[in-house]
């Protein structure tokens, strides 16, 4: 083929594309090879779907039904290639594993192929996410689609783009950004007066702020759009106000249950529904795609520790109850060292202890000062366990030089418990299964610290907190006296006898055992 053959056959492809302008889902069901490819045969296609393209494969029904309603919006608008229309702003919120990337792979490629000069910024919460995921999921089906020769497309670091082969490669084009703040003007002022300039934002909860704000005072010409996705996780910003807040009547607003998708592991969401329940925070947003009933995915709920610090919950430890110390070491100047002591399931009668600024030696002085006080009580301590990771590794050394037996706790090694990613997720796991038979002291930092505390799911359905960084990042306090108290549940340990409390009386049997609860209804 010589280059005029070549430059008809390319017209000819651009006016049969063109003809889809205001049918998205036309486009799909065109550009790809739903016919004959069997890689991306994994999806039936239901009714009218099936009828209204003659083919047994194609989108999911949730696809079909945004993509139709996208089209029905931009024939609503009649944009005419000079004067601005109205901006299309879609939000949806959903389970896991609908196939959010592979529709921001056909939006994408459907601006961009029926949209002369059209623009683009694609962005997710992570720059992992974005390469590896959204921008390799472009990848997949910019090469199955027949106009893949139109177009440059690359994931190199610092270059995820795609753009028009030929002189109009730097106006014609999407590009994928990191949602850094540090990034924030590259998001602002999309220019594409006589066409389309979009935004799509994928794992939307987790974007920052200043990208929002960026974007907001975006593309403001030609036939703007912008499209949203993203599990509900919390309920505040951006994300959660475009789809249920004062933001949701901008917005198109869809909400994707995970069960109702044929892609899925209906398996892995079974198993999700018995360990966690239906209604649970958890299970509405990984799975329901609705938001949590809580300000956010809260681990340990507020009133769980209402009723562990209400005046009704005193608790008289027995004579077998072990005592345990948790020891959090201060890392930071602004952080604190606390020394938190439980007999049982006795953690208010024996106050926690704070200390600011304290070198290892004090530090050290003051948990011998604890045993020794707790000595005096009659009692032995049953477990010593102290973060040994950082600063405490020092203080652990010379613990165990002197006799106490301190128990190392490394919060990132991995979990025994088959729920939980690593130790310290294990910690706060049996702290809150022991949650209703706990005594808490009625203590406001304490409260802060074991609510404010977020937590996340892993597709291997592995729960992971958040961590002390991304806690500092909301403006929330280090949980430091949290901390020291989900270490008193590192280990299963068994009371360690003297002579007992000097109660005048012994009980022989105990019901104490932190560990006796596998069900967690977040």
């Amino acid at each position: 083929m010589n280059s005029g053959q070549f430059s008809t056959a390319t017209e000819q492809l651009t006016d049969l594309i063109g003809d889809f302008q205001d049918d998205p889902l036309g486009y799909v069901m065109t550009v790809f090879p739903w016919h004959d490819n069997p890689t991306i045969q994994m999806v039936k296609l239901q009714e009218p779907y099936k009828s209204r393209f003659n083919c047994e494969y194609g989108p999911d029904r949730w696809a079909c039904e945004m993509l139709d309603q996208l089209g029905s919006e931009i024939k609503k608008r009649g944009f005419n290639g000079r004067d601005a229309v109205d901006a299309i702003r879609f939000s949806t919120a959903s389970g896991h594993g609908i196939g959010k990337s592979t529709m921001v792979a056909w939006l994408i490629m459907f601006i961009l192929d029926t949209r002369p000069l059209s623009m683009g910024v694609v962005t997710a919460n992570t720059g992992d996410q974005l390469r590896t995921k959204t921008w390799a999921e472009l990848a997949k089906w910019h090469h199955l689609a027949v106009t893949t020769h139109l177009w440059e497309y690359s994931n190199s670091r610092g270059n995820m783009s795609v753009s028009r082969r030929g002189p109009h490669k730097n106006k014609w084009r999407c590009d994928g950004l990191t949602a850094r703040s540090e990034n924030a003007e590259a998001f602002q002022g999309l220019h594409a007066a006589n066409s389309t300039a979009f935004y799509i934002f994928d794992e939307a909860s987790g974007i920052e702020d200043a990208i929002w704000d960026a974007r907001i005072g975006g593309a403001t010409d030609g036939e703007p759009m912008s499209f949203d996705f993203g599990n509900p996780t919390r309920k505040s910003g951006y994300f959660y106000e475009n789809c249920v807040g004062e933001q949701k009547h901008r917005h198109i607003v869809r909400q994707v249950d995970s069960r109702e998708c044929s892609v899925p592991n209906k398996t892995y969401l079974e198993e999700l529904r018995e360990d966690w329940g239906e209604d649970s925070d958890l299970f509405k947003v990984k799975v329901r795609g609705i938001f949590p009933a809580i300000g956010s995915v809260q681990f340990i709920p507020n009133d769980m520790v209402s009723q562990a610090m209400s005046e009704s919950r005193i608790i008289q430890p027995n004579m077998t109850d072990p005592v345990l110390i948790g020891v959090d070491i201060a890392r930071f100047g602004d952080n604190d060292t606390v020394i938190y002591p439980r007999i049982g399931m006795d953690a208010r009668s024996l106050p926690y202890r704070k200390y600011n600024r304290l070198d290892l030696e004090q530090v050290v002085d003051k948990i011998i000062e604890m045993v020794h006080d707790i000595r005096i009580m009659g009692k032995e301590v049953s477990g010593l366990f102290l973060d040994g990771g950082g600063m405490g590794a020092g203080p652990v050394d010379r613990l165990t030089r002197l006799g106490y037996n301190p128990i190392d706790v490394n919060f990132g090694k991995s979990a025994t418990d088959h729920r939980f990613r690593r130790w310290g997720d294990e910690m706060y796991g049996h702290l809150r299964d022991a949650m209703p038979r706990l005594s808490l002291p009625r203590d406001e930092d304490l409260r802060k610290q074991l609510t404010q505390r977020e937590y996340n799911v892993e597709r291997t359905g592995k729960i992971l907190l958040e961590s002390k960084k991304d806690m500092a990042s909301r403006g929330l306090m280090s949980p430091d006296i949290s901390d020291a108290l989900a270490l008193t549940f590192a280990k299963r340990v068994e009371p360690n006898y003297r002579t007992g409390f000097n109660t005048g009386q012994l009980r022989v049997m105990s019901d104490y055992d932190p560990f006796s609860s596998k069900s967690m209804n977040i």
